[in-house]
């Protein structure tokens, strides 16, 4: 059985293990023990605070495998991306060169320093073990932020951002970094990704260039790699889109990695997201149904897991003991529930385009 929580102190050790076998390396999840003890403290403390709107609050919640006994994933929530200091990404712009006089009229494509993405809710710093890719236990870890998000609203922005990791050739170089970010910081792409999760971002600022980049003068490599995720987050893409997230213009900075946004009340767990009393059978009695998300109402005690959707004739959610105690539900209880697999027109049905994100 898996469960979704709140990071705890004891959890330390796992996170050093994820954050050290996350592929790619994170920048938002440095394999640094004083910066993930920070990270455990401050969520904590989120999780303790009154809160009426979004600031720099960071809640950072672990996949538990119970019968392992054992953390296997971690994903945070960044209530404000910029809170703390500006949240900087590429921005792909048009910029038109025209002459009446020679007749030319070109569309440039280019990259503009932007810290627009500073004002959303960032899902950040997702590490899972390997064995449980591509498992409900997944898209539980990925999904699981949403149910706590839809319960919390006043806490989050009303525009949810993803940033994946970019793009690296089969030698693990970033040939965006090499095309770009090389030139100013004269490191290496793994360097710079690292300095950036220890240290204050505000280098960025001080050292990238303030002018737009005209993609035409990087190498094709790099105009390749721009907006593209790295293989082993592909799946995790595909989801999120479904889930209602759109690709959005901006990149990352580093490795040109995409940034995806979703305005949150018309995600897929949101739009299908209800409210039910619990009602407690034994599991042998539960009727067949569809696996579901099922969220509990404690804020510092958040509980995220998959059980079946079974509803009885009054509208009622029939868990299995084993399911109540682990939520810290009783009977009459309402808990939060979602459908863990999402529509197969998911994007199409949302009524909006790339360009209003």
């Amino acid at each position: 059985m898996m469960v979704v929580r709140p990071v705890r102190p004891a959890d330390l050790p796992a996170l050093e293990r994820l954050a050290g076998s996350a592929t790619p390396r994170l920048t938002n999840l440095p394999a640094h023990r004083d910066r993930l003890e920070e990270r455990i403290a401050r969520s904590r403390q989120a999780f303790a605070r009154e809160v009426d709107f979004p600031g720099d609050e960071n809640y950072t919640f672990v996949l538990e495998d119970l019968e392992r006994n054992e953390v296997v994933g971690t994903a945070t929530i960044r209530a404000e991306a910029g809170a703390r200091e500006a949240y900087y990404t590429y921005r792909q712009e048009t910029l038109i060169h025209a002459s009446q006089q020679l007749n030319v009229r070109r569309e440039v494509q280019t990259l503009a320093l932007s810290h627009e993405v500073s004002e959303t809710t960032q899902l950040c710093a997702l590490s899972l073990e390997a064995r449980y890719r591509g498992t409900t236990a997944e898209s539980l870890l990925r999904r699981a932020r949403l149910m706590f998000i839809a319960q919390y609203p006043e806490r989050f922005a009303e525009v949810l951002a993803m940033a994946f990791p970019g793009y690296l050739d089969e030698q693990g170089e970033s040939p965006f970094w090499n095309s770009v970010g090389r030139h100013f910081f004269v490191r290496d792409y793994h360097d710079i990704n690292y300095l950036a999760g220890v240290r204050s971002k505000s280098f960025i600022a001080e050292v990238m260039p303030q002018f737009p980049l005209y993609l035409a003068l990087l190498t094709p490599q790099a105009r390749a790699a721009i907006g593209r995720e790295h293989p082993v987050h592909e799946t995790a893409m595909t989801e999120m889109l479904a889930e209602g997230f759109l690709r959005s213009r901006h990149v990352d900075i580093f490795d040109g990695g995409p940034v995806i946004k979703g305005e949150r009340d018309r995600l897929a767990s949101f739009r299908r997201a209800a409210w039910h009393p619990v009602r407690i059978r034994p599991a042998h009695a539960l009727p067949d149904a569809e696996p579901a998300m099922i969220a509990n109402q404690r804020l510092a005690d958040f509980r995220c897991v998959v059980a079946r959707y079974a509803l009885s004739p009054t509208g009622q959610l029939m868990l299995s003991p084993e399911h109540a105690e682990l939520l810290g539900v009783e009977e009459g209880r309402a808990v939060l529930v979602a459908p863990i697999a999402l529509p197969a027109n998911g994007e199409d049905e949302l009524g909006y385009d790339e360009g209003e994100l």
